[in-house]
């Protein structure tokens, strides 16, 4: 399991995007599509979609790989990714800091890749997307440097250089040989 998370405007839905691409010839490499407790977007990430209490019965009952609510939201990565692991294969999904700890006791050999970049730089990709109010992209950027503590095999990348770098950096940081 790989987990990529950082904060809002680091760039990781863009960088997840671009190695797809790089790797979509790669015999078990996966990509994880989550369901997320809200309705399709055409300028967000591609997700199955759940209701509340379908989301809520799902965790309840264990058939999840991982959950966790963010931003009044719930979140899963689907069991069915559990078996690709199982059978060796790498599972690639858009994570959050906050089930770092959960992942790590589940999958122990889980690799974080922690997507970051400074805040002004955040608070610009932010603005630039039109999506939020001020006050909106101000609390994000609150929780812009919460910097995960004890995660085994966290590898930061700092995405501040032209796309084709940081997914080259996120393949070194993989191992994975294009």
């Amino acid at each position: 399991m790989v987990l990529v998370v950082g904060p809002s405007g680091a760039g990781k839905d863009t960088l997840m995007s671009a190695l797809r691409e790089r790797l979509q010839d790669k015999t078990g490499v996966h990509f994880a599509r989550r369901a997320i407790t809200r309705d399709a977007d055409p300028y967000a990430e591609d997700h199955d979609t759940l209701t509340r209490p379908e989301f809520d019965s799902m965790v309840a009952n264990g058939t999840v790989a991982l959950s966790w609510e963010a931003h009044g939201l719930g979140y899963v990565i689907p069991a069915n990714y559990d078996d690709l692991i199982r059978n060796g294969d790498t599972v690639i999904a858009n994570g959050s800091r906050r089930v770092l700890h959960q992942a790590s006791d589940k999958y122990q050999t889980a690799i974080v890749l922690l997507i970051t970049a400074p805040v002004d730089i955040l608070a610009a990709r932010l603005a630039a997307r039109g999506r939020e109010s001020r006050e909106a992209i101000e609390n994000r950027l609150q929780r812009a440097d919460l910097e995960p503590q004890d995660v085994p095999n966290l590898v930061r990348i700092e995405n501040t250089g032209s796309i084709g770098e940081g997914v080259s950096r996120m393949m070194a940081a993989l191992s994975i040989q294009n």
